[in-house]
């Protein structure tokens, strides 16, 4: 089968389409893949800088929508590794049905980051109907995702974008308010501050970001995507009884089985209303990962950024 392959720790530019025999599913399932999402922990273990480093070679790749192989059942799943496939190996606990309206495209978009949202905002912040929510890097997957699921909680969403065409993706994603990156601190003040702030992108508006929070308001750190991890002088949390809280989704749901079928159930009847309904953005052919990885690197991405495998 064809399948990207990261060879050496040279970055996006250095991934290769190969051909490989087809995993052994084990006590797993094997998933014929259609699309594969593309994440930023992708890009960083193309350059051996991710808390997980897979030995050489490897397929990267966590999250696939397609059919079960057995019996024809369509699917989305997580599969930790080897997304960038034809065919890719999910655990059973990992795996999921789609409902009829969701599309692979939207399958492929939704694991990684509607999950992660569900742990940020659900368990991490407890955020409440009627809180507002400030959103970070909020034409990305990570941003759409909150965005959205912050509206289905009841919460307000002011969404933060670096250019007035990501404020489009943002806007069309659902957000009530959008403001510009250079300023925001001014801009949320008017708009009443924010009582959770989900932050993917770390870097100098860190401080700013606590700066914007209500008393008793929580900054969720989910990543690092602008390259900096930020430091905090912790006698500003005393100021407004302020929190800055981890979002570790992964190492959590690795440690307790079910937990993802628990996060599913919750977010089902939304994904078949509709009122979560992921943002596509660009979509890759297989052979072009390296174009997928790139643009992620390079913060040209809006919404979700797919890979097409067949």
């Amino acid at each position: 089968m064809r399948a990207i392959q990261v060879t050496s720790l040279d970055g996006p530019k250095a991934v290769q389409l190969v051909d490989v025999p087809e995993p052994d599913p084990g006590t797993g399932v094997l998933v014929d893949v259609h699309v594969a999402g593309v994440n930023f922990p992708d890009v960083l273990m193309s350059r051996g800088e991710y808390q997980m480093k897979p030995e050489l070679p490897f397929v990267p790749g966590s999250e696939v929508a397609g059919t079960r192989v057995d019996t024809g059942e369509r699917v989305a799943g997580f599969s930790v590794l080897g997304g960038y496939a034809e065919r890719a190996v999910c655990d059973p606990a990992t795996l999921f049905a789609l409902p009829d309206n969701v599309s692979f495209e939207a399958g492929a978009a939704l694991l990684m980051n509607y999950l992660t949202v569900d742990f940020a905002l659900v368990r991490r912040a407890d955020l409440q109907p009627g809180q507002t929510v400030l959103v970070h890097g909020a034409a990305g997957g990570i941003g759409v995702a909150t965005i959205q699921l912050a509206k289905v909680l009841g919460a307000r969403v002011i969404a933060c974008v670096s250019t007035e065409e990501k404020g489009a993706v943002a806007t069309r994603a659902g957000a009530d308010e959008v403001v510009l990156v250079d300023g925001f601190l001014a801009a949320v003040k008017e708009l009443g501050g924010a009582d959770v702030v989900m932050d993917p992108v770390g870097g100098d508006r860190f401080t700013d970001s606590l700066r914007s929070l209500r008393p008793e308001g929580k900054l969720l750190v989910v990543g690092f995507t602008g390259g900096a991890i930020p430091e905090v002088k912790v006698n500003r949390l005393l100021l407004n009884n302020i929190s800055v809280v981890g979002v570790g989704w992964g190492a959590w749901w690795m440690t307790r089985p079910g937990y993802l079928q628990e996060q599913w159930a919750r977010l089902l009847p939304h994904l078949e209303s509709g009122s979560l309904d992921p943002l596509v953005g660009n979509t890759y052919p297989l052979e072009d990962a390296a174009g997928a990885l790139l643009e992620l690197d390079e913060r040209r991405a809006l919404a979700k950024v797919l890979l097409r495998t067949r």
